[in-house]
């Protein structure tokens, strides 16, 4: 197998995310959520608070407390990512001492909740498309993840329910509720970036008309199609199986071709979180 090279305009490429992503995210903390005592969870949230007890920047806890999980994150995931989260930990310290002299957008605890999660997510989500962190909790989730039956989302979120707690004792209940709202439009946000606003799905259709199917498919949706040879458990009878990847808005239109040509059609619709290569455009829908 040939390995393909990275140039370096791709890492200069790469770079430039980085520094966009840590750039929104700064700006989502220090314009919109930190003046307005409103936190974000894992070592973000720490760090906001530990600066709010101490008068010392934000930014120098940021750095200090992520060191020890950037090295469990060179030892168990990878030299990728741990570089990558180095430089975007780096330029978010940088950042946040160039947006925090500038005067916050708003005192309404609300919207500060709402835009400043939708523009720290969307540097976060930025980051993380670039096999990048800013959250040493994040890093602790991966390792445990591979060796436990806990997801990294349940890890994070216990570390996020201990801190979101610990910022109701020195903000206040009310800010430990915002930052809640804060925490949910921040990973909303990720979920949009990472995914895409045009979420795509992988879809198998199982049916004794599937050349009719196919062909209607790849007609009226304008997507291609791909045979798989299976037979039937029950009654050893061959089966081609339809693979097709389609957008979310193609949904329901899939579905009815498929039920139009075979209403005992077996449908199955799985999200697609990414998608590399192939000829995947998008066509007329009729």
């Amino acid at each position: 197998m040939i390995r393909k090279k990275k140039t370096i305009g791709s890492y200069i490429k790469k770079f430039i995310i980085l520094c966009v992503g840590a750039c929104l995210y700064a700006a989502g903390l220090e314009i919109f959520l930190i003046p307005n005592q409103i936190i974000d969870g894992g070592v973000v949230g720490i760090s906001i608070m530990a600066s709010y007890l101490t008068d010392i920047e934000f930014s120098v806890f940021m750095l200090t407390i992520n060191l020890p999980f950037l090295y469990l994150g060179y030892k168990h995931i990878g030299k990728t990512f741990s570089i990558s989260t180095v430089i975007a930990i780096v330029l978010l310290s940088l950042w946040t001492q160039y947006f925090e002299p500038i005067a916050q957008v708003t005192d309404d605890f609300f919207l500060a909740a709402i835009f400043g999660g939708i523009v720290a997510g969307a540097g976060v989500g930025l980051i993380i498309r670039n096999s990048g962190s800013l959250d040493g909790t994040e890093i602790v989730a991966i390792i445990v993840d591979k060796r436990s039956t806990f997801s990294v989302g349940e890890v994070v979120l216990f570390f996020n329910v201990f801190i979101l707690g610990a910022a109701g004792f020195i903000f206040g209940w009310d800010k430990a509720m915002y930052s809640l709202v804060a925490y949910f439009v921040i990973s909303k946000m990720i979920d949009v970036v990472i995914k895409g606003l045009d979420e795509s799905y992988a879809v198998m259709i199982v049916s004794d008309e599937s050349d009719e199917i196919a062909d209607a498919l790849m007609s009226r949706l304008g997507r291609g199609v791909t045979f798989i040879n299976g037979m039937g458990a029950y009654t050893g009878d061959p089966k081609k199986v339809i693979y097709c990847v389609v957008t979310r808005l193609e949904v329901d239109k899939l579905k009815d071709i498929a039920i139009e040509k075979d209403d005992n059609a077996f449908i199955t619709i799985n999200p697609v979180h990414d998608i590399v290569g192939g000829r995947f455009k998008k066509k007329s829908i009729h």
